[in-house]
Parts: structure tokens; C-alpha cells; sequence
């Protein structure tokens, strides 16, 4: 085999898998750990994957704080879906906390309760949308301002919490990783939302697929602490079958979902 249609086989099994170990590129490919890392190097110089603690991941895997307003224009019609089905799961008279990003503001506009519903948030945006709803009672956190994601952040937001048990959090990442677990790029928000999963019975991730399989600077949680994350059909097989596997559940939100009412 040449060098050339290794990298071909290899750049298929990453698109197929989105990420896959030195070894097992090893194994399937029948030539030495060494060859295998020499041909990522020269893969990776050509920007066609990333390296990261011995695997190839097809996507640069860390993620740099953005604003609010670039990523409202990605992933539109997925986000819409998210937010949807994660509308459709808040009960009657409901309590709720809703965390910060675009993910998070699709939800909001999504929300039209026929009934009493709480909702506490971190996010000036999502209380703006809510805020032509009489029915819909606004708690909004306080503290220092990030300008990038128009949401709060520091102690005073999180003494508030202290005051206060909801039965879900809504929570958006900037990413998950399966082995290292959910992230976003900001310390302070990073923070702010450990505090918030202790105020919530059940923690609910809101994220598209392009956020598997990447890091921001700041872990939140672990897996484990995860109940549900809802994201969209693009979302790899392996991705969703580790899931399974680790016992967080996974609603994967599409039209069809909705076509049936």
C-alpha cells in the first residue's frame, strides 16, 4: 500500500468516524505505530486533520470564545429543532433555569406555555424573548455582563441560585467531549453553570452536532453529571452509540418529530 492511499483510508475512516486512535489505525492498516504518526503529521500539516493524545480527530478540537452575534448564523434550522423539541418537555406551571447561548435563545423563542411557567436565566436575550409572554414569570440573574454571549456571569448571579431548586436546566456548551466532558470557553461561565446543575433536578444539553468532539477552555461537568442532551441529525453514529453506552440519554431532533402531529 502507498503512502497515498493510506491517507486515503485513513481520511475515510475519520470522515466515517470523526475521530479514530493511532493503534487502531495501526491495526487495520497493517504498518507500524511510527508510520501511522508520520502520516498524521504530514495530514495534519496539510489541514486536512487534527492530532490530539494519540488520535486523529477530523475537526480542530478546541474552540475560541466567539460573539453571540456570529454564532446566531450558524446551524439556524438545527437550532430551531433543538429549541423546539426542548420546549416541548417543559410541564405545566414549570419551573426552569435556562443557562446562556444561541442554542438556549432558540429555545426561548420557541417557548408559548398555555400556562404559569418560572424561568430563571442568565441570558439578557432569552429574558427579552420571553418578555412579551405575561404568563411566563422572568427571574434574570445579576452580575458582571460578557459582552460576547450578552449573559451574566461572577458570585452575585450564583448566591441568587442559592435561593432557588428548579426541575430542569437548559444548558448550552461550546463543547462535549466524550472522555473529558462538557465545556465552554469562559471560566466565569464555566461556574456559573456547575452552580446551576446543582440548583436543577435534570440537566438538559442543548447543542448542535458540530460541538462533539471539541473542547473549550473551561470544563463544566463530567459526562456522568449529563441526563439528556438533544442535538441534531447529524450527530455521528459512534458519537450516539457512546452515548447509549455511558447511559446519557439522546433525542436527536428533526422534522419528522413534529410532521407527526
Amino acid at each position: 500500500m502507498t503512502k497515498e492511499e493510506r491517507h486515503a483510508l485513513i481520511m475515510d475512516m475519520l470522515i466515517k468516524q470523526n475521530s479514530i486512535l493511532v493503534t487502531d489505525l495501526s491495526d487495520r492498516l497493517q504498518v507500524s505505530s511510527v508510520t501511522i504518526r508520520k502520516d498524521l503529521t504530514e495530514l495534519e500539516r496539510a489541514k486536512k486533520l487534527y492530532r490530539s493524545h494519540g488520535r486523529a480527530i477530523l475537526i480542530n478540537p478546541y474552540i475560541n470564545n466567539r460573539n453571540v452575534n456570529v454564532k446566531e448564523k450558524l446551524c439556524i434550522d438545527e437550532k430551531r429543532l433543538i429549541g423546539k423539541v426542548a420546549a416541548s418537555m417543559i410541564t405545566r406551571d414549570d419551573s426552569i433555569l435556562i443557562a446562556s447561548g444561541t442554542t438556549v435563545h432558540a429555545l426561548a423563542r420557541c417557548i408559548q406555555p398555555d400556562h404559569r411557567l418560572t424561568v430563571i436565566t442568565a441570558s439578557l436575550q432569552v429574558s427579552e424573548h420571553l418578555s412579551g409572554l405575561e404568563n411566563v414569570d422572568i427571574i434574570q440573574l445579576g452580575g458582571m455582563l460578557r459582552h460576547s454571549s450578552l449573559s451574566v456571569v461572577g458570585n452575585y448571579a450564583e448566591q441568587i441560585l442559592s435561593n432557588f431548586y428548579c426541575s430542569k436546566l437548559y444548558l448550552g456548551v461550546d463543547g462535549i467531549d466524550l472522555d473529558f466532558g462538557i465545556t465552554t470557553t469562559d471560566m466565569r461561565e464555566a461556574n456559573l453553570n456547575q452552580v446551576m446543575m446543582r440548583t436543577a433536578q435534570k440537566t438538559i444539553v442543548l447543542a448542535d452536532s458540530t460541538k462533539f468532539g471539541r473542547r473549550g477552555f473551561s470544563k463544566i461537568a463530567d459526562m456522568e453529571d449529563v441526563d439528556l442532551i438533544i442535538t441534531d441529525a447529524h450527530v455521528p453514529q459512534s458519537v450516539a452509540q457512546r452515548l447509549e453506552e455511558m447511559g446519557i440519554e439522546l433525542i436527536v431532533a428533526s422534522e419528522a418529530m413534529f410532521n407527526k402531529e
